[in-house]
Order: C-alpha cells, then structure tokens, then sequence
C-alpha cells in the first residue's frame, strides 16, 4: 500500500488549554489528491489547514509530510504553496514581483526566476500582466496572481484557505474550473478549506466534513450526498428534510420509524440498531415525487402545499407533511405545469432507498 503524502497522527490543537479545537485527527491524503475540508465556521478545518502549512502548532500528535515529522519544521522550509483568502499580495509590488518573492527568499534570483514567474503567470491566464500593481487589477485577477505565486516555485503541495469566498458567484465557478485544470495538469496535491458545500462538492476528489473539531465523514462527493453517515452530514450537505422519530420495527437492513404524529416510514437503517432508538429520518427533497402514479414508489404520504418558488430550472415547493410545516419538495422544470396553489392537496411519495434512519436527536 502506498504511503500517504500526508498524514495527521492522533493531532489535536487546543488554544486555552482546555478546550480542543481540533480532536484526534487521524487523517491520510495521497499525493496528487484534492482534498477539501469541509465545515461550519469553528469546526476546526481552518485550524488542520493552518497546523499543516505551519503556521499553528499541534498541541499533540504528529504531522508527517512525505514520510517526514514536520512538526518542528519552520513554515518557510515545508516548501508549501500558500494561497489565502485575503490574496495577501504585496500592493507596493507588480504583479511579477508578487509571483516572483518566493523565489527570491530562496535565492532564485535572474534569468532562471524570470522564466519561472511567466511560467507561472501563464497557468493561469496573466500572461502580459507583469508590470501592473494589484490596485490596478480585479479580485479574480488578484487572485490568480495569489495562485501563481503559490505555484511559483513548484511545491508539490498548494493549501487554500478560502480563496474564493470573496468573489461573485460566476467569477467563483470559473476559477473553481481553473485550479481544478492546474491541479489535474501539473498533479499537485491540494488540500483546500471553504465553508461551501457546492464549491466543495464540485472541486474536489474526496470531502472531509468537520464539526465540532472532528471529521465526521470523509468520501468522494457522491457518496457524501448520496450516502450521509450521520445527520449532522445529511443536513450540512445538500439541502434535506428532517423527521424526527423513534425505530418501532426492525429487518435487516431497513427499519421502520413512528413519528410525533403517528405516521410510520420505512428507511435504510444507517445509523440505528434496536427498536425504540431515537432517530432522524433524512430524505433528500429532489427524491420526493409529486402524485407519483400508482406503483412508482414504495412510501406514500399526504401533503398540503404552503406556498410555491419558482426558480428557473426547478420550483421549490413547501409542504406541511408528516408534521413537518417545511417539508420541502424540488420539481425539475421539464416542461410540466408548475403553478400549483397555496392550500392544495397533494400526494408525496419516495422509495425506501432514499430516506435514511441516521442518528437520534
């Protein structure tokens, strides 16, 4: 089995002393992955990124980097690519300059450091843009010089921190395609941080979720979405419906949920063992059919409409059902009429796969 370029080693940061912000991290990423830390504000990935590139210590455990502790090793010598969220340029620079200072602090100097920083510039679509200041250039232009300086000096490792989350939603997908095409071209391995689901979904190869200083899962993107280990997950991926209930039957690998009001679903048994077990029931609103012909599902229930939101490619509907009043159903526009009424009545029906028993309350 090959070793993994990175490890975190039973690692844990705490600030004060007391409280840990990052709890026994056991965490493996192969080389040339792109892997995205993925979390609420606070859950501790920010921290795992920043005890990585060595700009925070770990209070305990170890960081291995190609085979080697690095713990004790200075952030200037890890020969790790940097790119932040603020981009951090120097505005006193050009923008060859900015690309260029990695080189510099390490004695790259002349011909050699100049066909590096073209190289570089040229990555990522600046060609031409050397001798301007970054006052003079837009933040999705900034942020490529950021990127640029980061791969400057051809680290097999480039961490990013948010690069994107101050930018607008088009400029942002257009460089979520970029650093993508950089990583896949030049088979870097990039461990990169955001609070935001799509982005993380669309970027990466695996997702670590964090939450409270732990990584609750850690899978590909579709099985994140499609396959969520626990509640916490289901709910922070994607958008999801929620029921709360107690297992009252159990076979095999399914079970069967009473809720509050009575009504009892069947479900995958993800995160549930025995009867009577508190559970949150987990069904993804774009699973959820609209007056499904007789046959089409296995699980039926009744619903009244709320009110109805038209978004273009799809309407959003809110429903109160199984005593939930925001019971929430995605129809896709595909050419049927969408113009339901507040207070009417309808049908709502899934499959047995698509709603999972997670863990209790």
């Amino acid at each position: 089995m090959q070793q993994p370029y990175v490890r975190f080693d039973h690692v844990e940061k705490s600030y004060d002393g007391r409280q840990l912000v990052v709890q026994d991290l056991n965490l493996d990423i192969a080389q040339g992955e792109f892997l995205t830390l993925l979390g609420p504000s606070g859950s501790g990935k920010t921290t795992t990124l920043m005890m990585l590139a060595g700009f925070e210590t770990a209070t305990a455990g170890e960081i291995y980097l190609d085979g080697k502790p690095i713990n004790r090793i200075a952030p200037e010598h890890r020969n790790i690519g940097m790119v932040f969220q603020s981009y951090a340029l120097f505005p006193h620079m050009t923008v060859a300059e900015n690309v260029g200072f990695p080189l510099s602090v390490r004695g790259v100097t002349g011909h050699v450091a100049h066909e590096r920083v073209m190289r570089a510039l040229d990555k990522v679509g600046l060609k031409g843009f050397e001798a301007r200041r970054p006052a003079q250039m837009s933040g999705g232009q900034q942020q490529r010089v950021a990127v640029a300086r980061a791969l400057v000096f051809e680290p097999q490792l480039v961490l990013m921190d948010e690069p994107l989350s101050a930018l607008d939603k088009q400029l942002r997908e257009q460089l979520q395609y970029e650093i993508k095409r950089l990583h896949h071209e030049l088979g870097i391995t990039v461990v990169y941080v955001t609070h935001d689901q799509t982005e993380a979904l669309a970027m990466s190869d695996r997702v670590a979720v964090f939450h409270q200083g732990r990584i609750q899962q850690i899978d590909t993107p579709t099985q994140l979405y499609e396959s969520p280990s626990n509640a916490f997950v289901a709910q922070f991926i994607g958008e999801n419906n929620t029921l709360h209930g107690h297992v009252s039957a159990m076979s095999g690998a399914t079970c069967e949920v009473t809720l509050a009001n009575g009504v009892r679903l069947a479900a995958q048994a993800v995160g549930v063992q025995q009867v009577g077990q508190a559970t949150r029931l987990s069904i993804r609103p774009e699973r959820i059919h609209l007056n499904p012909p007789s046959g089409a599902v296995q699980t039926l229930v009744t619903g009244t409409v709320v009110d109805v939101t038209y978004l273009g490619r799809y309407a959003r509907l809110r429903m109160n059902a199984c005593g939930l009043e925001d019971f929430i159903v995605t129809l896709p526009n595909d050419g049927r009429d969408l113009s339901l009424q507040a207070g009417s009545t309808a049908t709502l029906g899934w499959n047995v796969a698509d709603c999972r028993a997670l863990d209790g309350v």
